[in-house]
């Protein structure tokens, strides 16, 4: 089995830089992953977070597709509770209608907000209770097998954009084996169940039109560099944003520092470094073994790299070097599986 590897970009706007400085970056990225190999890039919906430029989520995934050539692009993920489905069939039957197989969409059920900006967003709070029902409507619309109707997404009908089902729980795993969908996990900041999620989804997995056999995505930070130093370095700017989360205190991106103990309490250090337990942080050498020890038993068929590093140049240098020794660990991966 191939273990592919692909990108989460969090289109994080840096300290000192605008929304468009965060897009632009985003593009450089892609298109820098696009000629190493990189299998698709993904976008996040968030919304009021002053470190984020990507909550128009569909948006920027057409802007990133139109600025590439092969890579896939998707959502890693929509959403759906603070939209209608309808709304979404559309929004990517287009965008599969300009960009053709090259789409994803990946469907989460959280509001990617607070609870404040989530009714701003005029979004019903109960709505995630209705994600099974929402996901259906949603793969309904962009099914060729549908019959025309009062109501067609057009464009969307007929598109087949792959569906995905993201989680960070046990809820996800149960809801994409029944519906037989691809299942991504968020373990780059929730990696708790991360065993018995993808345990869950393979054993209950149910073949489906969609797809024949389980097919499992993990997400997970990685930061390569030179040196281990230098990428425990870089890695200080994703330790300050879980920081702010911690204390509910959202800024720009941060630059990195060099002492993290004198900005977090004990506690607060042992509560980030559990949310970001699935992370590889070092040399080709370091990132390789970590890989092959998170990845040990899990049976999985792609890797989603979370590299989120202040300055571009060094973000695409720690994707080049772990493209080079994606061989030494999907093997190993792949036998362990």
């Amino acid at each position: 089995m191939v273990v592919e590897l692909s990108i989460l970009d969090l289109v994080f706007i840096n300290q000192g830089e605008t929304p468009r400085d965060a897009i632009q970056n985003s593009v450089k990225v892609a298109q820098a992953a696009e000629s190493l190999g990189y299998k698709r890039i993904w976008i996040a919906e968030h919304h009021n977070f002053p470190s984020i430029a990507s909550a128009a989520t569909s948006v920027v995934i057409g802007h990133i597709a139109g600025h590439t050539k092969k890579i896939r692009v998707g959502a890693g993920g929509i959403m759906l509770p603070n939209h209608s489905p309808l709304v979404i069939a559309e929004q990517f039957g287009t965008l599969e209608s300009l960009y053709p197989k090259r789409i994803d969409l990946g469907l989460g059920r959280a509001p990617g907000t607070d609870q404040l900006t989530l009714r701003a967003l005029r979004s019903d709070p109960m709505a995630s209770q209705h994600f099974p029902e929402d996901v259906k409507e949603l793969l309904n619309y962009l099914s060729s097998d549908k019959e025309d109707g009062k109501i067609n997404a057009i464009p969307g009908f007929g598109t087949n954009v792959p569906v995905w089902i993201l989680g960070s729980s046990l809820f996800g795993a149960q809801l994409a084996a029944l519906l037989g969908l691809p299942f991504a996990f968020a373990s780059h900041f929730a990696p708790t169940y991360l065993k018995d999620a993808i345990s869950i989804y393979q054993k209950q997995f149910r073949p489906s039109q969609y797809l024949e056999k389980p097919y499992v995505m993990m997400a997970m930070n990685v930061i390569a560099a030179d040196t281990d130093e230098e990428a425990k370095l870089l890695f200080t700017s994703v330790e300050q944003s879980f920081l702010g989360i911690l204390r509910n205190k959202r800024t720009p991106f941060p630059p990195p520092v060099s002492n993290m103990d004198s900005l977090w309490s004990e506690t607060e250090k042992q509560m980030a470094h559990q949310m970001l337990s699935i992370s590889a942080v070092g040399t080709k050498e370091t990132i390789t073994s970590k890989i092959i020890n998170l990845t040990n038993g899990l049976n999985i068929n792609e890797i989603m790299v979370v590299s989120s590093i202040f300055e571009t140049q060094k973000r695409i240098h720690s994707l080049e070097l772990l493209m080079g020794i994606k061989d030494q660990f999907t093997t190993k991966v792949s036998i362990s599986s």
